[in-house]
């Protein structure tokens, strides 16, 4: 019976959202994790839904709940311009524009190839960008639009061996102020999603990269044992479900005035404000701290 507040609520705002004009979304990393929960949670609520990624096959249950899947990568120009242009002749509109699409590589800033930190980059910012821009003209043509941002607390703090995951979040954050400011005049807001520790794949994938980047290297032992902790740590019970930032995805979306920023998840505020409060010397040395701990 605790629950049935949240379900009377959850059943109102859907129903709230139904009497509205329903909105065309646009979400990118859509094959699994966050991407996949929020598609199925916004189609749910009523929108019409398109959701992207690479692995078109990954997104076939979402076709149960209404969700139109795309194949699209980011990296590719002719895959955005062909998936946007998809939606706009089927709909007319894009009305909500969902970067999601990410991934991390971890290593020592030493050890990681710059191509690989080329790639990374290209995911995480400028494929964000690029489709950014493909969609914009549509949005200011018909005076709305909202582009939704997943930044990360790697936006605001920094992991150790993670240097250029951090690199690319810091990125969209400063991309996402300064796109804030000039799309005010154009009625279109910009919104950024900053996830703490979720439970997703996505921390395992990071500490594989770690052990391959950290391999026969002077950074192996440590990078080991921070990659043994990732494990532990992502697959422990610590972390905040996928819900957590799916609920600020839909409030970002619903909303009639969002806000700049939704900070959601474990960690995520307390993080970024130990971050920012504590002398660089102690932050340092407490992630260098947290490489040495040895997990069983």
């Amino acid at each position: 019976m605790k629950n049935r507040p949240r379900r009377v609520v959850a059943n109102l705002e859907t129903a709230w959202i139904n009497m509205k004009d329903k909105k065309t979304i646009l979400i990118t990393g859509a094959s699994s994790g966050i991407g996949f929960d929020a598609a199925k949670t916004l189609a749910q609520q009523g929108h019409r839904v398109y959701a992207a990624a690479r692995r078109i096959e990954l997104m076939e249950p979402l076709k149960a709940f209404g969700v139109q899947v795309l194949r699209m990568d980011v990296t590719e120009e002719a895959s955005m311009k062909q998936g946007v242009e998809a939606i706009i002749q089927a709909e007319g509109c894009i009305d909500v524009l969902v970067n999601n699409a990410g991934y991390g590589f971890f290593g020592a800033i030493e050890n990681v190839q710059i191509e690989e930190a080329r790639k990374q980059l290209e995911v995480n910012v400028f494929g964000l960008a690029r489709l950014t821009q493909l969609v914009l003209p549509y949005m200011r043509q018909q005076g709305r639009g909202r582009i939704i941002n997943t930044s990360s607390i790697a936006g605001k703090m920094v992991f150790y061996l993670g240097g250029w995951y951090n690199v690319t979040k810091y990125a969209v954050e400063a991309f996402s102020d300064a796109l804030r400011m000039e799309m005010k005049p154009y009625g279109i807001d910009v919104v950024m999603i900053e996830p703490g520790a979720i439970k997703t794949d996505w921390g395992v994938i990071a500490a594989k990269h770690l052990r391959e980047s950290s391999a026969g290297t002077a950074y192996e032992e440590t990078g080991t044992r921070w990659a043994n902790s990732m494990d532990w740590f992502y697959r422990s019970n610590l972390l905040s479900s996928p819900e957590v930032i799916t609920k600020a995805i839909s409030r970002a979306v619903n909303s009639r005035r969002p806000k700049a920023r939704y900070c959601r998840g474990r960690f995520s505020l307390s993080g970024s404000l130990a971050h920012a409060l504590m002398p660089a010397r102690w932050w340092d040395a407490m992630m260098r701290g947290l490489g040495r701990v040895r997990v069983s």
